[in-house]
């Protein structure tokens, strides 16, 4: 509504406006959805379009430009196949039909014109005075061109419209208008006059060209009938035009416009599927598919300004152009700083590792704005020589998951397709897609674990783990951080340790264990964390002292986390990091925050259970570590103890719990009364 409100004068309110378009949006996603598909039914936008006045030379093309943007991201269309191929075929019949539209529209009031010239005719000898004035009236105030000829071309009649439509300064009577025929058109339009003349037809409309007096080109629309004498021969010939050279450039520039990324020039997304899906289905010797990323564009669109990563973004097309200049290749910007270089490989076709290179050197030269050289890298997922019997939309799938994990390497890196990483990636992603389900269908359980003093190897706390069938708490924790669902069933997880330990208790009067619940980084960084702690403790009557709340560390160290350790601790509720490696950044947390206790990550545990005793050296460092962080008041737990050996070495350099399978193995809440058992 926005984008064309402006562009014509539309005789309805805003609100109408918008109730109107979304009538015809219906109409274009119900042609998306359908099967079979056909691109016929969304013409009837066109046609509701230009009746409704959305007739200005600017609609159509942001009409195109909206729509093109928007249909291959919408939700609701997120599931229809070929859907981009669809949104081309949408739009191309939807230009069509609206060009149409405006032409039949051009032809009615053409009629309506006719129709008033034939009535002042036929009463000019009844009411002369009047029917000239109003046959003069139209004429002249038509928008229309209008010129009546002899037999012969000589015009006898022209109004001013017309003078303007063939760029003439004086009047057009007396002059030949075959002689405004371009030369393409002068034998077919001599004929269509003849027809007409010799009553073959009574009418003819054709979409043509005449020469306008300066020579440049113009096309029109003309509508040519007879008028005949009294007799019924034929007397002259009135032709009607419409000058419709700007609705023909944008009809010549529909495709451009549905196929070219308007700021580099490049194929758009939607272009780059169709010729991806054509030379890949007829490649001789494979293509190979690089996706690219540039790192770090946002610092120079928030540093530089947009103007600035605008001009970068056009020499990063013409660069990569470049790049490929001598191969059989094209390239596309598919994203906001994403491009894609298809190579349809020949023999002597680089490899993978030198057009890597060669992509990489062109990029890194400066550009050079306002005196600053500015140059960017690129990530790059490189798919090469794919199975011919894979789609498009594998193509685009594996391109993209390359991309992604070539981007968890850091800057200016590159991987091949690994099928065996994309084997693995698809079935994490199938799920952790379907974690939201199980949560809702109530599969997630809560274990217990012991915290196993390692003085006297005697169960000093209880901790929550989430299981999802054999996935485990970090699984579990990563997925719900990943489809956003961190704190919703971090927030069940600690109602419902709660509730069951409190439960416990009641029904055993066994003296409390405190519980220890590990958050992720989401939760750690929830703002509202402390509320939720809260709100838990009231509405379960688990007591303040008994709970042992740890924040993920690397989620405090990056910042937004401060606070919660503050404010749960002022509360009264030992607060701890876990996920802790060792780092100089984490141990300065320590001095910084109110910290009680930290917990070593599994994954160093395990790195240091793997090491010899030839190679001491990770080993007397974590002695130290853990001694230094005693001195500090902080207790010290290790997490992913799995021997008792383990335990020993663990209990030699001072740590004060550990978790793992040396002690137990996990206990639900039913047997949860088993865990106490092990005390003193």
């Amino acid at each position: 509504m926005k984008a064309v409100y402006s562009t014509t004068y539309i005789p309805m309110s805003s609100a109408e406006i918008e109730l109107f378009l979304l009538d015809l949006v219906d109409v274009i996603a119900d042609a998306l959805r359908a099967e079979p598909f056909t691109a016929k039914p969304v013409a009837v936008v066109g046609d509701r379009m230009v009746a409704a006045h959305f007739t200005g030379m600017e609609t159509l093309q942001r009409t195109v430009e909206v729509l093109g943007r928007a249909l291959l991201f919408t939700p609701e269309l997120r599931g229809v196949d070929r859907l981009a191929e669809k949104v081309v075929a949408v739009l191309g019949a939807l230009g069509a039909r609206f060009a149409t539209a405006m032409r039949l529209d051009a032809f009615r009031q053409q009629e309506e014109i006719k129709s008033a010239l034939l009535q002042a005719k036929q009463g000019v000898e009844r009411v002369l005075r009047v029917s000239e004035a109003r046959f003069r009236e139209v004429f002249d105030s038509s928008v229309m061109g209008i010129a009546i000829t002899e037999p012969d071309g000589t015009v006898v009649e022209a109004n001013e419209a017309m003078n303007a439509i063939l760029g003439s300064e004086r009047s057009l009577i007396g002059r030949s208008l075959p002689r405004h025929f371009h030369p393409d058109d002068a034998e077919v339009l001599t004929a269509s006059y003849r027809s007409v003349r010799e009553g073959v037809v009574d009418r003819f409309r054709e979409q043509r060209r005449l020469v306008r007096i300066d020579g440049e080109p113009a096309w029109v629309y003309l509508a040519v009938s007879v008028l005949r004498d009294a007799d019924g021969e034929p007397a002259f010939h009135v032709t009607m035009v419409e000058d419709v050279s700007e609705l023909h450039l944008m009809q010549k520039n529909l495709d451009s416009l549905l196929l070219r990324d308007p700021l580099t020039g490049l194929s758009n997304r939607q272009h780059f599927v169709t010729q991806l899906e054509t030379v890949h289905s007829r490649s001789e010797h494979g293509i190979t598919l690089y996706h690219l990323d540039l790192d770090s564009f946002s610092l120079i669109n928030n540093g530089l300004g947009h103007d600035t990563g605008d001009r970068l973004l056009k020499q990063t097309a013409s660069r990569l152009r470049a790049v490929v200049a001598d191969q059989d290749a094209f390239v596309a910007r598919i994203g906001g700083d994403e491009f894609a270089v298809v190579v349809d490989n020949s023999p002597t076709t680089p490899g993978v590792p030198t057009m890597i290179d060669k992509i990489n050197d062109e990029l890194a030269e400066p550009t050079f704005v306002d005196d600053r050289g500015i140059a960017v890298t690129a990530t790059i997922g490189v798919l090469d020589r794919p199975s011919p019997e894979w789609t498009v939309g594998q193509l685009l799938r594996a391109a993209n998951m390359t991309l992604t994990l070539a981007k968890a390497k850091g800057k200016r890196q590159w991987l091949p397709y690994d099928p065996h990483e994309d084997a693995r990636q698809r079935a994490a992603a199938r799920v952790t897609a379907a974690l939201p389900g199980a949560f809702e269908n109530g599969e997630l359980e809560v274990d217990f674990h012991p915290v196993v003093g390692l003085a006297d190897r005697t169960v000093v706390g209880v901790s929550a783990r989430l299981r999802w069938g054999s996935l485990g708490h970090r699984q579990c924790l990563a997925m719900a951080d990943e489809t956003g669902l961190s704190l919703p069933v971090g927030q069940w997880m600690l109602r419902y340790a709660a509730e069951r330990v409190v439960l416990w208790r009641e029904a055993t009067g066994v003296t409390p264990l405190p519980l220890h619940v590990a958050l992720s980084p989401m939760q750690s960084r929830d703002e509202d964390l402390v509320g939720a702690v809260k709100r838990t403790l009231d509405e379960t009557g688990l007591p303040v002292g008994d709970l042992r709340i740890s924040l993920h560390t690397r989620a405090v160290l990056i910042g937004g986390s401060d606070d919660n350790v503050q404010v749960l601790t002022d509360s009264g509720i030992p607060t701890g990091l876990n996920d802790f490696h060792g780092g100089q950044d984490e141990l300065a947390l320590l001095t910084e925050l109110p910290i009680h206790s930290l917990t070593i990550a599994p994954a160093t545990v395990r790195a240091l259970a793997d090491r010899t005793a030839r190679n001491p050296l990770a080993h007397n460092a974590m002695a130290s570590l853990v001694a230094v962080v005693r001195q500090a008041g902080v207790s010290v737990t290790a997490a992913g103890v799995t021997t008792d050996a383990e335990a020993d070495w663990w209990a030699g350099i001072g740590t004060d719990a550990a978790q793992g399978d040396f002690y137990t193995a996990s206990r639900t809440t039913g047997p949860l009364a088993a865990l106490f058992q092990d005390r003193p």
